[in-house]
């Protein structure tokens, strides 16, 4: 019978699987919890890895796999015995015969959204970063330096600046749609003072901040114009860091992956818009779920 592939998406909230023929064709999915070793632990990665990948060959033989590729932030916490150990027992458990291949989560990213060996990748979800890919390898970064230091234009700096706006438009009683929006989602209020509300902002996980995101997305579009003004930075900070790894005179596609990306038209057009002034003649294409990449990154392996 024909080999199939599995291709994995594994990131801190969620790890996704996808079986497929070797011309792309979708015969299984699976999805369970987080499965980065380094936020969760190996072990409970490695079940919530397992349990995605289960779900995914339901109906089909795991010895069918010839080749799986999974994308993973981190991939040398697999040099670590207790991690490689951990997966490794998981594959046996469910019945893989082939290896299971750790890849940085921004190749099968780029992956996911061409089939050019390489180019640049632009992802802006919870964190934010581009990354100049060269065949599987990350060649230059930009950003992608986590919360506290970077992510410029990510899910978290959007909802951190509609938070400090908000903050700020309270102790000027000037409230906007956003505004009056923010204080609800925050403190589950209609009105709050900013002291109120920033009590709020702390006792809460930092990065609960970019579940702000979309509420700055929709009042953006109903002209909003903190809202509009977030966004529009958020563009700028992310077409920089693309233009920054994607050197000029190459001609080779950008893909552009995440949350924010493909779900916030605002952004994503204006990300596109100075792309394109910059780089008239290179192509940009909005990448699939990053374990469509991964498996297609397989299918190369077994075509090799």
């Amino acid at each position: 019978m024909e080999p199939l592939v599995l291709g994995l998406d594994v990131g801190g909230t969620a790890s996704r699987a996808v079986v497929t023929d070797l011309r792309g064709r979708v015969v299984g999915r699976g999805r369970a919890g987080g499965g980065n070793p380094i936020t969760v632990g190996p072990e409970k990665a490695a079940e919530h890895v397992a349990e995605a990948v289960r779900a995914a060959l339901a109906e089909l033989d795991p010895a069918r796999v010839g080749a799986a590729v999974m994308g993973i932030a981190g991939t040398s916490d697999f040099g670590h015995a207790a991690t490689g150990s951990a997966f490794q027992n998981a594959w046996d458990a469910i019945g893989l015969r082939c290896e299971v291949r750790p890849v940085g989560d921004v190749v099968v990213a780029f992956a996911a959204g061409t089939d050019e060996p390489s180019g640049t990748v632009l992802i802006a979800g919870t964190g934010a970063a581009a990354a100049r890919i060269d065949g599987e390898r990350e060649v230059r970064v930009r950003d992608g330096l986590g919360w506290l230091l970077g992510d410029r234009g990510s899910g978290f700096w959007i909802g951190r600046e509609a938070a400090a706006g908000t903050a700020e438009a309270l102790q000027s009683e000037a409230p906007t749609p956003l505004t009056t929006a923010i204080v609800k989602a925050v403190t589950g209020t209609d009105a709050a003072t900013a002291d109120e509300f920033a009590g709020e902002v702390y006792r809460r996980p930092a990065l609960r901040l970019a579940e702000l995101a979309p509420l700055v997305d929709r009042c953006a579009q109903g002209g909003d114009r903190l809202a509009v003004t977030i966004l529009d930075r958020a563009s700028d900070h992310l077409a920089r860091s693309a233009l920054a790894v994607h050197a000029p005179g190459q001609r080779d596609p950008i893909v552009l992956s995440g949350s924010v990306l493909r779900e916030c038209e605002l952004i994503r057009q204006g990300v596109r818009s100075r792309l394109t002034a910059a780089l008239p003649h290179t192509g940009i294409s909005l990448a699939a779920p990053g374990e469509l990449g991964a498996a297609r990154l397989a299918a190369r392996i077994i075509a090799a």
